[in-house]
């Protein structure tokens, strides 16, 4: 039996090959736009074996495999290691998450093995990367029995370069994935959305050339009005050339930039600027070394001017709506790009102009309609609740996940602004965590705003008072405030008050309440439409007097999956906080904010 038999048949064979290899290949800087890349996609079925115990990574005495538990001994034969034989495994759809695929992983929180084989027509002068969008949430990946690297973090991309590990024609990939909620990870241990497991976005080989454009950053400086960008290469030898043409603005630019760094660049020119109404984008084209790649653009300005969100030098109000990364009917990740249109198309039907993509990165399908369709995106990562922030190395996890994030849609012009946390408590070390990742984010975007959601305000005479200090950090201040549900009666929220002691645009980042869809009683029974649909109303009465406030997001679009919400009649693990319901039924309340969004634009056209 060959190698690569034993290998792609008993699970154990494949970690007791791990012993002899002494390296893994390198990990390589994430890839700018991989999709426009040439690629061999690896979704579909995949084998998978589930692993509560962790047995095919430790053995009974807790030790590694990998750290040469098998070095000396007779390696075991498959008929040995029936239960861990791929071959014989069921299958698992790739992307998507494995609680909304089987019964028995539907509260599943642990370790699942992925298997997959794939043909590779390998070249000379080509380097291989292995992409994952996302895995949720700690992933392991061996290629060809190598390990090649792992990645923490479940919601933004990574890749390993395994040129020297791929072989011509059948390779194979393990992946171990783990979504297990631990105290130090990003997010904690207690969230309010279901912890889907997984390969949830897509996988894939990318094939470049040995030298090649790893990233790229085009962007229109407010200031100069010109057209500001930044190239780098990776595993150049020497300086390099980069064609940039942009061909409906007539720009035909060679760009030189430096072995193994980045070049910045200025083109003076006048786009027509994205916005809302007319999400203009621009076709780029980008050449080096052979390959050619393409990306729609668009170009626009945001800041903040006193209480003032100005979008390309006009204010703006932002009508918003608030959205999980879930599929549209029913539970499950949503990765599709139906699924990312059909979100979008009931958040454009209810008047919005702006979405809050909460509380982590949604994939990257998602920014690129969002870009197409005209809505500006609040986009953040998941410090959530009760984050360590006095521990250094979660902080290096969120400023990981932050960078990664950053590093991907850093061209979509839909994005306005990234947000570091939501809902933390006031603390010492958590100003100091969050100020930092703040200072992270500016440095690594500064043609974005930055903001938090917090619901930290104190009590007021005649309502509430805006003090938290993180607001002294950010440039638009989230608030989440349940008026009606988890505080005070619907009808006491209408002449609620609000102050601040900072000068700086409001954001109502999350209010609403919860309804069963088609249950229906007076406006004061909970539950019901009615009164979901009262705590609105009398909620967009309180906005109406609130002199800052630039934006709303109200929680949610639709009905999410959340272990929070006990099973029950009504709830029965989903959080009913939806406009709509988990198949897409339009609750009263949906009518009242696509009302309270008419009135507002109709202001705005005037």
């Amino acid at each position: 039996m060959s190698d690569f038999r034993l290998c792609r048949t008993s699970f154990f064979l494949i970690i007791f090959l791990l012993s002899f290899y002494s390296h893994s290949s390198d990990t390589s800087e994430l890839i700018q736009n991989p999709h426009a890349r040439s690629l061999i996609s690896l979704n579909g079925k995949w084998n998978r074996i589930i692993d509560p115990y962790e047995n095919g990574y430790y053995n009974h005495r807790y030790e590694a495999h990998t750290n040469g538990y098998f070095k000396n001994r007779k390696p075991q034969t498959p008929s040995e290691l029936v239960e861990y034989n791929f071959e014989t495994a069921k299958k698992i759809d790739v992307p998507g998450d494995w609680n909304s695929q089987e019964e028995q992983l539907f509260l599943y929180e642990g370790t699942l093995w992925y298997h997959k084989r794939f043909e590779l027509n390998k070249q000379q002068n080509k380097r291989y990367l292995l992409h994952f969008g996302a895995a949720n949430y700690h992933a392991i990946v061996y290629v060809n029995g190598e390990k090649v690297g792992e990645h923490e973090g479940g919601f933004t991309p990574f890749q390993f370069d395994i040129t020297h590990v791929a072989k011509n024609r059948e390779n194979f990939v393990v992946v171990k994935v783990d979504n297990s909620r631990k105290r130090d990870q990003i997010p904690t241990v207690n969230t309010d959305w279901w912890n889907y497991g997984g390969l949830t976005r897509s996988v894939s080989v990318i094939e470049v050339p040995e030298s090649y454009l790893s990233d790229y950053h085009l962007a229109l400086n407010s200031t100069t009005g010109a057209i500001e960008g930044s190239l780098k290469l990776s595993n150049a030898q020497k300086d390099g050339k980069v064609s940039l043409i942009i061909p409906e603005l007539h720009i035909e630019k060679t760009i030189k930039v430096k072995a193994n760094g980045e070049t910045k660049f200025s083109i003076n020119a006048k786009p027509e600027l994205w916005r809302p109404e007319n999400p203009k984008r621009y076709k780029v084209i980008l050449s080096f070394n052979g390959e050619t790649i393409e990306d729609a653009i668009g170009f626009r300005t945001i800041e903040v001017k006193g209480t003032e969100i100005l979008l390309n030098g006009e204010p703006v109000f932002l009508r918003g709506i608030s959205i999980h990364e879930e599929s549209p009917f029913g539970a499950g990740r949503a990765w599709t790009e139906a699924d990312g249109r059909t979100l979008l198309t009931w958040a454009k039907e209810l008047g919005c102009n702006f979405v809050r993509l909460a509380h982590y990165p949604h994939n990257e399908m998602m920014l690129k309609i969002a870009d197409e369709m005209g809505f500006m995106v609040w986009s953040e990562i998941p410090v959530y609740w009760t984050v360590m922030f006095e521990d250094q190395a979660v902080y290096a996890k969120a400023q990981q996940q932050l960078t990664e994030m950053i590093s991907r849609d850093k061209n979509r012009a839909s994005i306005v602004m990234w947000s570091v946390a939501n809902e933390t408590p006031v603390s010492d070390a958590r100003i100091s965590f969050l100020s930092r990742l703040i200072e992270k984010a500016r440095e690594l975007d500064s043609n974005r705003l930055i903001t938090a959601a917090m619901d930290t305000q104190s009590n007021a005479k005649n309502g509430k008072l805006i003090d938290d200090p993180l607001a002294k950090y950010v440039d638009i201040i989230g608030i989440n405030s349940y008026c009606g549900w988890y505080s005070d009666a619907p009808a006491n929220c209408a002449n609620l008050r609000w102050n601040s002691h900072y000068e700086k645009p409001i954001i109502m980042s999350e209010m609403g309440a919860g309804a069963l869809a088609g249950l229906h009683g007076e406006k004061n029974e909970i539950w019901t439409e009615e009164y979901q649909s009262d705590v609105y109303k009398h909620n967009i009465e309180m906005m109406k007097n609130m002199p800052t406030l630039r934006g709303v997001t109200p929680w949610i679009l639709k009905d999410f999956r959340s272990p929070r919400r006990p099973l029950d009649d009504i709830q029965d693990f989903w959080n009913r906080k939806g406009l709509l319901s988990e198949t897409g039924q339009r609750k009263q309340a949906w009518y009242v904010l696509r009302d309270f969004y008419r009135s507002i634009a109709q202001q705005d056209q005037r």
